[in-house]
């Protein structure tokens, strides 16, 4: 009998949507955990916070510890298992709640993490963006019926049903590949080092735009709680569309023109929220316009992310770090409605507060597109030399026209800058000194009249 092998893209989505899915149904602010509190008639605000914070802590600080795909393989079977025996205890009174709340939320956020190994390794470069697509549809749809339950039986088969979901996660994590287990054709690519001023405008604005996350938590949701037969299934239906709609636009349409419908979205969801009632017909204008929003960009910045990873020999610690500006805006968010709540303050006033971050969003937006067009041009570029011949390499840089010829030095340096290579690994490969290297570097700049690598990788690529 043949062995039925499970394309490895396939089985990496599979394995991340059931371990989202728990995640969001019942440690993340999930359905789940606010049926339990109800029915053991236990506040939840404090341990909302709790978990936001600990989660937080698990995706930010577990790239600074995995540099491999097994330890990644192993952090993450370990942070299922943890998440296990944390869930344990919500079966009972509030007795180890707190305790075990942090142990599922950190756990589970290293084990988040440490998948953006499997996003880099499994995912080719050009089908990313329908693996993050995918890992955020099924996670949500399996999330939906994991609250109906929680719902409608009972918030205790609920939390049962979570926790297989769970166990079916590490199942499928174990059969994950790692680097040597990878089918031929798929490998890491070059290091990439100027990710930093693109990472940081990308954090910013996942950050900002999360607020209004945050908000919808603690104001909009509220607002609606006695609408639960329809809230409970129709909350993320709008996300999902949207998700379904951005996965398959075809590849001419620019998505980026999107982001701008879903900020003018989020705008409109706010104004409705001001000045229409509470009842069910409000609930599904503004639920639709919010969470069709929040698929469009949380869209945008998982796959950017996603492209991020080809930059970089540690994508646990990119991925994390770019998920952990979500939940940190998650939690700013929240902590503002609360704050809102708290004070009583009025719709319209929440309403101007939503539209400032929209403000603040939109002038960042042209800055974070001006870097993320040149990283990822840039990359391209790249990609395209690398498979290039070696004879076809040396015939860019020698045809290339410069203020004066380089030396056969400069040109071993400049094809490994088109390489992707950092002066280190330059200075290694050539069995030269890194200060060496960026002496020649100065060089060739200087004859190119150029000041950068990216300008210099633009002059000389972007005609092939």
């Amino acid at each position: 009998m043949d062995k039925i092998v499970i394309e490895p893209r396939r089985l990496s989505v599979l394995a991340f949507s059931l371990l989202f899915a728990y995640l969001l149904s019942f440690v993340f602010e999930g359905q789940v955990f606010y049926s339990l509190t109800d029915y053991f008639k236990i506040s939840s605000t404090t341990f909302i916070f709790t978990a936001i914070i600990a989660h937080f802590v698990g995706l930010f600080g577990c790239g600074f510890f995995l540099k491999t795909a097994r330890a990644a393989k192993i952090v993450m079977l370990y942070g299922i298992g943890l998440s296990f025996v944390g869930s344990i205890p919500f079966f009972f009174s509030g007795f180890l709640w707190t305790v075990s709340l942090i142990v599922c939320a950190l756990a589970s956020g290293c084990a988040v993490a440490a998948w953006g190994y499997f996003l880099k390794s499994c995912t080719p470069r050009n089908e990313r963006i329908k693996t993050c697509a995918d890992v955020l549809i099924y996670s949500n749809i399996v999330m939906i019926l994991i609250n109906l339950t929680a719902i409608y039986l009972s918030p205790l088969i609920g939390l049962g049903l979570s926790i297989l979901v769970l166990l079916l996660a590490g199942v499928v994590t174990a059969l994950l590949p790692t680097t040597e287990e990878l089918p031929a054709g798929v490998s890491d690519t070059v290091v990439y080092p100027n990710l930093r001023a693109p990472m940081l405008y990308l954090i910013l604005f996942v950050v900002i735009i999360t607020i209004n996350s945050g908000l919808m938590y603690q104001v909009f949701n509220p607002a609606f709680k006695y609408l639960t037969w329809l809230t409970s299934w129709y909350w993320a239906v709008p996300y999902i569309v949207a998700l379904i709609i951005m996965r398959n636009l075809p590849g001419k349409v620019k998505r980026s023109y999107f982001l701008y419908v879903g900020m003018a979205m989020i705008m409109a969801s706010f104004i409705a929220f001001m000045f229409l009632d509470r009842s069910a017909a409000s609930y599904l204008v503004v639920d639709t316009l919010m969470l069709g929003a929040c698929g469009i960009f949380d869209l945008f910045w998982w796959s950017i992310i996603g492209e991020m990873l080809d930059y970089t020999g540690n994508p646990v610690k990119i991925f994390g770090i770019g998920l952990s500006a979500n939940v940190f805006g998650v939690l700013l968010g929240g902590l503002l409605g609360s704050s809102i709540t708290l004070l009583n303050i009025s719709s319209a006033n929440v309403a101007v507060i939503a539209l400032t971050v929209i403000c603040i969003t939109l002038a960042i937006l042209p800055l974070l597109n001006r870097h993320l067009v040149m990283l990822l041009s840039n990359h391209t570029y790249l990609m395209a030399y690398a498979s290039m011949e070696e004879k076809q390499q040396r015939n860019i840089i020698n045809t290339a026209k410069t203020l004066d010829l380089l030396t056969n030095r400069e040109q071993d340096v400049l094809r490994l800058i088109l390489g992707g290579k950092t002066n280190k690994a330059i200075a290694a490969e050539l069995v030269i000194s890194e200060n060496t290297v960026k002496t020649h570097v100065k060089n060739i700049y200087s004859k190119y009249g150029v000041s950068s690598r990216a300008e210099i990788i633009s002059t000389l690529l972007k005609n092939e």
